[in-house]
C-alpha cells in the first residue's frame, strides 16, 4: 500500500462511475418489463414471473430453490421444472450464483433505495443478524414444504410479490414489498438481503465456484479510502483480495459476492476489476508496464 491520496473522483467521468450501476438497473428493469409485457399489453415474450416461466413460448426457466421446495413438498418434480432447473443451475453456477440478487431480483432496487435514504437520513446501522440466519430461513423453508405439503416460501416471496404488486395493484403484495423497504430502513442497514433472504442463500451456494469474479488487481495503489467498502453491499468480501489476509489470492472468492461492481465504479485508484477466475494470472503486484 501507498499513501498517496487518491485521485480525486470528479477527474472520472459520471458514466465511469456509475457504469456498472447503471447496467444492473438496466438489467433489472429490463426483465420485470419482459414480464410485464403479457399482462399489462399483451405481448407474451415470457410467461410466468422469476420463480418458473416459458420463453418464446419454448424454453423453461425454473428458480432451483422454488423447485427443491416443491420437490421436498410434492416427492417428485416434473420433466418441465427438471429442466428448467437445470438451465438455471448452469448459468449462475458459471456466472455467479449471487449476480442473481444484484442483476435480476427486483428487490435489490427496492433495498438499494432504502439504503440510500438511510445514508441520508444518517440512521445506525441498527441490527446486525447473524450472517448465518438466512441460511437457517433457507433450511426452515425446506422443512416446512416437507411437511405441509406446499411452497412455503413462494407465500411471501418478495421477488415475486413485486411482479404481482404491479400487476395486480394493492393488497398483499405491496405490504411484503413495504416491509423489506422498512426493515433496511428503519431496523437493519442492508440487513435483508445480507442477513435474511433464503434466496441469496440459495444462490450464494450455487455460485461457490463460478467463473466470473471481481479482482484487486491492482491493491498496491489502494489508497485506503475505504470507498468500496462504503457502497459494497457485502463489505466483508473485500478484505481477504485488498488487504491479502486469508490467502494471496486477488480474487474476491466470498459467495457472498453479488458481482455488482460498485467497488470498480468507485475505486479512483482502478484497483479492481473484472475478471475470469480460471485464466486469472493476477496474483503478483502488477509491472511498472500494466499500471501505465
Amino acid at each position: 500500500m501507498h499513501d498517496a491520496p487518491a485521485a480525486p473522483t470528479a477527474t472520472r467521468g459520471f458514466f465511469q462511475r456509475q457504469r456498472w450501476l447503471l447496467l444492473r438497473r438496466t438489467s433489472q428493469f429490463a426483465l420485470l418489463g419482459l414480464f410485464l409485457l403479457g399482462p399489462w399489453l399483451g405481448i407474451w415474450w415470457v410467461k410466468g414471473n422469476l420463480a418458473a416461466s416459458r420463453w418464446f413460448d419454448l424454453i423453461p426457466l425454473q428458480d432451483p430453490y422454488i423447485a427443491l421446495q416443491s420437490l421436498f413438498a410434492t416427492g417428485h418434480m416434473t420433466q418441465t421444472a427438471l429442466l428448467g432447473s437445470a438451465l438455471v443451475v448452469v448459468f449462475y453456477g458459471l456466472i455467479g450464483g449471487r449476480v442473481y440478487c444484484s442483476w435480476v431480483c427486483p428487490v435489490n432496487v427496492i433495498t438499494d433505495a432504502a439504503h440510500w435514504c438511510r445514508e441520508r437520513l444518517h440512521l445506525p446501522p441498527g441490527w446486525r443478524p447473524q450472517r448465518g440466519l438466512r441460511g437457517w430461513l433457507l433450511g426452515m423453508s425446506l422443512v416446512v414444504s416437507l411437511l405441509s405439503g406446499g411452497i412455503a416460501w413462494e407465500l411471501v416471496n418478495p421477488v415475486t410479490m413485486v411482479q404481482r404488486a404491479l400487476v395486480f395493484g394493492m393488497g398483499l403484495a405491496w405490504t411484503i414489498v413495504a416491509a423489506v423497504f422498512f426493515f433496511d430502513l428503519l431496523v437493519s442497514r442492508r440487513g435483508w438481503c445480507g442477513h435474511l433472504c433464503p434466496v441469496g442463500a440459495f444462490y450464494g451456494l450455487l455460485g461457490r465456484r463460478a467463473l466470473i469474479r471481481v479482482a484487486a488487481h491492482d491493491r498496491e495503489a489502494c489508497s485506503d479510502c475505504g470507498d468500496c467498502f462504503k457502497v459494497c453491499p457485502e463489505p466483508q468480501v473485500i478484505t481477504p483480495a485488498l488487504r491479502g489476509t486469508g490467502s494471496a489470492t486477488r480474487l474476491v472468492v466470498d459467495s457472498d459476492c453479488t458481482n455488482c461492481g460498485r467497488c470498480i465504479d468507485v475505486c479512483a485508484d482502478d484497483v479492481f476489476k473484472f475478471t475470469l477466475r480460471p485464466t486469472y494470472d493476477g496474483d503478483r503486484a502488477p509491472t511498472s508496464s500494466e499500471h501505465s
